[in-house]
């Protein structure tokens, strides 16, 4: 197992691509965690997000032959990810429009035992509930274009050219709206983490 763990993503793609279907989980394992976080700023709930991200990793798979190494394999999938979760909000609007009186279809798709929970993947970025809270409630207000930057750059740590291909926009888009979503947080959150005494490894928002 450790060998294969330590295949290089070309090298794993590849061999996918050549009938061996099973290494496909090794090769999204990484990103498990961040394919949910995206998809769940997009739905707020989480069997929606579960949903999403499901649905996005399956789908990556089915266009696997399609994706090209110019780019990251991470940057792809949570491009696909963050393609997906549009496409579903937009369904649920119209669902609402063309029919107010009836409840939607219950059936939850497809559920391959492939997958972990997402929910017990351990998020490591902070440390204390408290803290965790604020921050998430001060995220899910920011509008989707500010919110949708912050997680790419500041949690999920892509770069900016990596932001920037993922949401399909231009670089200088990423800056500003990154910039205005940090103001946005720091004029909610300053006054509220200055009452926190917090130690976490590693801060998430260190322009606060």
């Amino acid at each position: 197992m450790p060998q294969v763990m330590n295949r290089p993503e070309p090298e794993m793609i590849a061999a996918i691509l050549a009938g061996d279907i099973q290494l496909y989980h090794e090769l999204i394992r990484p990103y498990e965690r961040s394919v949910y976080v995206m998809a769940l700023s997009y739905m707020k709930n989480e069997a929606d997000a579960e949903d999403v991200a499901q649905e996005s990793i399956v789908r990556a798979l089915r266009k696997l032959s399609s994706f090209r190494a110019e780019s990251k394999f991470s940057t792809w999938l949570i491009s696909i990810t963050i393609n997906e979760a549009r496409t579903r909000l937009r369904r649920q609007v119209l669902v609402r429009m063309e029919s107010l009186d009836q409840l939607p279809d219950g059936d939850k798709g497809l559920s391959p035992a492939l997958f972990r929970d997402w929910r017990e993947i351990p998020s490591e970025a902070i440390e204390r509930d408290e803290v965790r809270k604020l921050i998430q409630q001060a995220v899910d207000q920011l509008p989707d274009i500010y919110r949708e930057v912050f997680l790419l750059r500041d949690v999920e740590e892509l770069s900016i050219n990596e932001a920037a291909e993922a949401l399909k926009i231009s670089i200088p888009s990423v800056k500003v709206r990154l910039h205005r979503a940090r103001l946005m947080l720091q004029k909610q959150l300053a006054p509220q983490l200055r009452t926190v005494n917090r130690t976490p490894k590693r801060r998430l928002l260190p322009w606060l």
